[in-house]
């Protein structure tokens, strides 16, 4: 895992694209840092190009229910764990295999 910091993006704060996690502050937070690792995890469990797939294909099934960029990108099964256990600095150390699925 490579953490790039300091990188202007507009809307967002990071993103994983293994092996890399790139985030806008240059100074990021524990909790910025523990949701992109989730991601790395995830990527890892899916051997990375099936994830970004299924990352794809779950934000264009939601984006044409709601037709809503930031609410299809929420309810991205892989983003609601994340979000759900950022905060939790030990949930990597106790989550289980695929433990995206119960998410969607």
């Amino acid at each position: 895992m490579i953490i790039i910091k300091g990188i202007p993006f507009r809307k967002i704060n990071g993103i994983t694209l293994f092996p890399f996690i790139i985030v806008r502050p240059k100074k990021p937070n524990d909790i910025l840092l523990n949701h992109e690792r989730i991601h790395i995890w995830q990527q890892l469990e899916l051997l990375v190009i099936p994830f970004y797939v299924w990352y794809v294909a779950e934000w264009i099934y939601h984006y044409a229910r709601c037709g809503q960029w930031w609410v299809a990108y929420r309810r991205i099964s892989f983003e609601k764990e994340a979000y759900a256990n950022e905060k939790d600095f030990s949930y990597l150390k106790k989550r289980k295999l695929w433990a995206f699925l119960k998410y969607r």
